[in-house]
């Protein structure tokens, strides 16, 4: 009698177990943060400038003189000695010789032909958040538009993992499909660098209670998101938020974020 009672309890316990493995199943998914890195330099804060005026003014002050400067002393020189009748001049020479004043003259006038190129593109002013020639100070990430569920929202590309892949080729396969073949990207390694999970809603846990997505890091090479993609932007950190309409999601991502 007691053999039986711990048979039978041993098959419920199995019964259990079995059902809680299942409910506690999770699709495995790969997402990608594409990073278009800044193109120039930051503008300098005012205090940044007044530190940068100050090392220049340090250097110019400790520096040694250069051989145009020294040569340019001694024509200084040598054109008193002239004057004052006690150096002969070689009138065939000194008609094809380029002196340092010359030189400072023309590199004068080339300075003066020299502008900056702006930082503001066409793109900027137009808020063109699909282009890349934007925010050239900035990152840029990437977001597209992705169904999850029965609704559309922007997110990190992002795809389930097939039978027999490993995540990091997961998130290339990933890329290709969502974004096409000219968006030529760097994967930064073979290890994730962050992590996010969710549950499916109620009625639609069949099989698994929910997904995990494992991100990977790339930068963008060249190319752009193929024309396929109805929705995506290329946006700097400070305008995820506002477009990461998940607080949990948001902030997962925000853990990795430059």
């Amino acid at each position: 009698m007691l053999r039986r009672f711990v048979q039978v309890g041993a098959r419920q316990l199995s019964r259990s177990q079995s059902s809680t493995a299942v409910a506690e199943r999770w699709d495995l998914f790969a997402g990608v943060l594409v990073e278009r890195l800044p193109v120039v330099s930051k503008s300098l804060s005012p205090l940044e400038k007044q530190f940068q005026d100050m090392l220049w003014r340090v250097e110019y002050e400790g520096s040694l003189k250069s051989d145009h400067e020294l040569k340019h002393e001694r024509e200084i020189v040598q054109a008193d000695l002239i004057k004052q009748g006690k150096v002969q001049v070689d009138l065939e020479d000194s008609g094809s010789k380029q002196t340092a004043q010359d030189l400072k003259d023309a590199y004068v006038e080339e300075l003066k032909k020299f502008q900056l190129g702006s930082r503001t593109t066409p793109d900027d002013k137009a808020n063109r958040t699909s282009s890349t020639d934007r925010c050239l100070e900035e990152t840029l990430y990437l977001l597209i538009q992705q169904k999850l569920g029965q609704q559309e929202h922007l997110v990190l590309p992002q795809g389930k993992r097939e039978e027999g892949e490993s995540m990091r080729q997961t998130a290339e396969r990933v890329l290709r499909e969502k974004c096409g073949q000219d968006l030529q990207v760097l994967f930064y390694g073979n290890a994730p660098v962050g992590y996010h999970k969710y549950k499916y809603p109620s009625n639609q846990r069949t099989e698994s209670v929910g997904a995990k997505v494992f991100f990977y890091r790339a930068s963008l090479r060249s190319g752009q998101v193929a024309e396929k993609v109805a929705k995506f932007e290329w946006l700097p950190k400070d305008e995820l938020n506002g477009k990461l309409t998940n607080a949990a999601y948001a902030e997962s991502i925000s853990k990795f974020l430059l």
